[in-house]
């Protein structure tokens, strides 16, 4: 199973990206799904999850600028990051709870994308 993102890059403050991250391989079912940041000699932290279900949750930091959705066809997961602020650079990494079809259920990570707010 792989995970791989898209969508980094340089934006102007108040400006807006998608990022997108695929699944793919032995997948039998994907349950939540969702994106964290990291910036360098900081704690990581949860920005947004999506459940199989399509329960949401956001980090109080991006409540309102981004929203989460997952194409459950496409076993694809996205994150709108609208307002876009300097302190939402950082490298942003997808996950996603998997089961594959030899039943094993493991916490995939795909690999970061960096996005960089600044002028």
């Amino acid at each position: 199973v792989q995970l791989q993102a898209f969508g980094g890059g340089l934006v102007q403050p108040g400006g807006s990206l998608r990022l997108s991250c695929a699944a793919s391989g032995s997948i039998f079912t994907i349950y939540a799904m969702g994106w964290s940041r990291q910036v360098p000699g900081k704690q990581r932290e949860l920005v947004a999850s999506i459940t199989s279900g399509g329960s949401i949750n956001y980090a109080d930091s991006v409540k309102g600028r981004f929203t989460i959705s997952r194409d459950n066809a496409n076993n694809t997961v996205y994150l709108q990051m609208n307002s876009l602020k300097p302190e939402d650079t950082a490298v942003y990494s997808c996950n996603a709870d998997i089961l594959s079809f030899l039943r094993n259920r493991i916490q995939y990570w795909g690999q970061g994308t960096l996005v960089t707010v600044s002028s």
